[in-house]
């Protein structure tokens, strides 16, 4: 399938300016969605929105279904009197890049009075969403809030160095952790009905003004997550629930060790034995939540790499079978079309392509990665289908500039020029154009490349733990001249936005 044609921004809302040090779902994404309109955009991408657990990466949560907290608008719950005005109002809309610990000192205790707050004085019409709320997301909820509450308990401790009947999650156990913690379970189960009012609304206002959310889901999950806590038989565990094997990447561009991202790898087949049913779940939610969706690392469907846990790097690892079609089939079954782009970047084997293409999922090219030998013109224009997503670079490229300035070699500046011309405006807008102007179905910008912003506006540097996820932007940057520019080339390369239904009442009511 090829989407409808279409243009848009890759930004993750933690880079919007907001009170409390880090953005969120407040007054500054409802204007960068008036920006987008104003643009002629039908695209906001982001990144995942889990809550954040090792590193601070939103490709490394503490679940795959619950909301991270810290998106959660102070803003709009003072405005609906879940927590003082004037507190809120004290904290600076700043721009700094996001202090994490900063972050979590200074918002984390204003967001859990709220939720205390709502659940002392919420009137019935409140009460009742928050209950409906609940009630229908009970399936993963009440695991994600017990694991939270136990997981701050022991100062975010891993859950298998827990105590061992809580590891094991023995049933008497279970039941006396409810019971210590009813009220801190019932504030956090706020929290993620919060989470999901707010992102509602936005996104309610975005589809108003024909604007499509783009979500992003990576292929595994953490292993401090509630997922592997409460289904370790579907991971690849020792008897001491430590992984055995964990997922990367080998050595690539990005790095002569390859990536050890430590996630654990999926028993697949004990996943197909039970009818992929925690991948539907899965994949039902975030349909629920996004209209586009990302995924990341596809060829892991295909292939994944395979590490022994005792590596310290990705170099010694092993290409092992996927699910490949055998899950897409049951996906398709139980949910219909799947609305989804695959990340096939980095080393991608036939075999990749092939299933890709027999499940009729569209690709992705970046242009940053298109002038250098010629197997990286696949990256370029002429090379694209309208089954294609174009981005003119990633959340883990340097920005166009910092990498024109600093990164390029001097072979790929000259195919640069050669294929582009002289750009008077900058390269950025010469890279922007040539992807607008493409025959891939959508194309997608990161804000830093529209914005033409150096090196200090990346946002991830792979294999780095420390110092990614942080860049904000001001607003005043998001300036009229930029969205007339923006939309001009929209209209004539035939990539206006197209109406689709509001989600979710503009307004939410918590």
């Amino acid at each position: 399938m090829s989407f409808p044609r279409a243009s848009g921004i890759l930004l993750h809302p933690t880079s919007l300016p907001a009170r409390g040090g880090i953005g969120d779902f407040g007054p500054a994404a409802y204007a960068f969605a008036d920006f987008l309109a104003s643009a002629r955009q039908g695209l906001w991408q982001v990144l995942p929105l889990g809550p954040l657990g090792y590193g601070n990466s939103p490709y490394s949560s503490t679940s795959a279904f619950a909301g991270n907290p810290l998106l959660i608008s102070l803003d709009r719950l003072a405005d609906r009197g879940w927590v003082d005005r004037a507190r809120v109002d004290a904290l600076p809309i700043d721009v700094e890049t996001v202090n994490y610990p900063a972050v979590f000192r200074q918002k984390l205790p204003l967001l859990f009075e709220a939720a205390r707050n709502f659940l002392v004085s919420a009137p019935a019409n409140a009460r009742a969403r928050f209950e409906g709320f609940c009630l229908q997301n009970q399936w993963w909820l009440d695991d994600f809030v017990l694991f939270d509450s136990l997981r701050a308990r022991f100062k975010l401790e891993s859950w298998n160095r827990w105590p061992r009947e809580l590891t094991h999650r023995n049933s008497a156990a279970m039941e006396k952790a409810h019971a210590e913690m009813i009220d801190e379970l019932d504030i956090r189960r706020v929290l993620q009905f919060f989470f999901f009012e707010q992102w509602d609304a936005l996104r309610s206002y975005c589809a108003q003004r024909s604007i499509r959310m783009v979500g992003d889901i990576a292929i595994f999950v953490n292993f401090d997550s509630a997922d592997v806590w409460t289904h370790p038989d579907l991971f690849r565990l020792n008897s001491e629930l430590d992984p055995e094997v964990v997922a990367g990447v080998p050595p690539d561009f990005f790095s002569k060790d390859g990536q050890r991202w430590g996630n654990p790898l999926y028993r697949w087949d004990v996943m197909k034995e039970q009818g992929y049913s925690w991948w539907i779940d899965r994949m039902r939610w975030v349909t629920h939540n996004f209209d586009y969706i990302r995924l990341d690392h596809f060829r892991g469907f295909a292939q994944f790499w395979e590490i022994q846990a005792s590596e310290p790097t990705a170099i010694h690892g092993r290409w092992v079978d996927g699910p490949s079609d055998d899950l897409f089939v049951k996906l398709r079954e139980a949910l219909g079309g799947l609305p989804f782009f695959a990340e096939d970047l980095g080393y991608i084997t036939p075999d990749v392509n092939a299933l890709r293409d027999r499940l009729k999922i569209p690709g992705m090219a970046v242009l940053q990665f298109g002038f250098g030998d010629p197997g990286a013109h696949a990256h370029l224009p002429h090379m694209f289908t309208p089954d294609k997503v174009v981005y003119t670079g990633t959340h883990d490229n340097d920005t166009l500039l910092g990498w024109w300035k600093s990164g390029a070699t001097g072979y790929e500046r000259q195919q640069v020029e050669a294929y582009l011309g002289r750009c008077e405006d900058g390269i950025h807008w010469a890279m922007v154009r040539a992807a607008s102007d493409s025959v891939a179905s959508l194309c997608v910008v990161p804000l830093q490349d529209a914005l033409g912003l150096g090196s200090d506006a990346r946002m991830n540097v792979p294999s780095h733990a420390e110092g990614n996820w942080r860049w904000r932007f001001s607003a005043e940057l998001l300036r009229p001249d930029l969205a007339t520019k923006l939309a001009a080339l929209a209209e004539v390369s035939d990539r206006l936005p197209q109406p689709l239904p509001a989600v979710a009442p503009e307004e939410w009511v918590a």
